[in-house]
């Protein structure tokens, strides 16, 4: 029983191990250049991940296309534009600034000051008529008491 029990340790440790993708790299720039790669683009599917740590079928697609590109002697902004290209400006972590983009960064601080501005108007209409209300009746009152 108890070899039964390390076999199949050891068994999964081999799946496991075989799962992970194994990169061999021409020298250690190259390397630094894929993990800061595929840690400066995200996971399509996971969205709030990048790939070095999605474990998605499409993170290990990219990974594998970051590493193939790397291999053929693209650039770094290479690699990025194929992967814009591919799967659109969310793959990367820094967005480039179009028009779409400042209105994203824009339309709240715009709703901001709408806001403060409908406020404040309303606040100050208010005042003006309880002003005028209360001088009305403060005049009806000084009239009861001449009378």
């Amino acid at each position: 029983m108890k070899y039964l029990l390390m076999i199949s340790v050891l068994f999964i440790s081999l799946v496991v191990h075989g799962a992970e993708d194994n990169f061999a790299f021409d020298t250690p720039a190259q390397r630094a250049q894929f993990l800061e790669l595929t840690a400066e683009l995200r996971c399509p599917m996971c969205q709030n991940q990048n790939i070095a740590d999605s474990d998605a079928m499409i993170a290990h697609d990219m990974r594998r296309k970051v590493y193939t590109l790397l291999k053929q002697g693209k650039s770094e902004q290479d690699v990025i534009d194929y992967m814009k290209a591919r799967y659109g400006n969310f793959v990367h972590y820094q967005p480039p600034v179009t028009a779409a983009t400042m209105w994203l960064w824009a339309a709240p601080v715009l709703f901001v000051l709408f806001a403060l501005i409908v406020v404040i108007t309303r606040k100050n209409s208010r005042v003006d008529e309880d002003r005028e209300t209360k001088l009305a009746k403060a005049d009806a009152m000084l009239e009861q008491e001449n009378q």
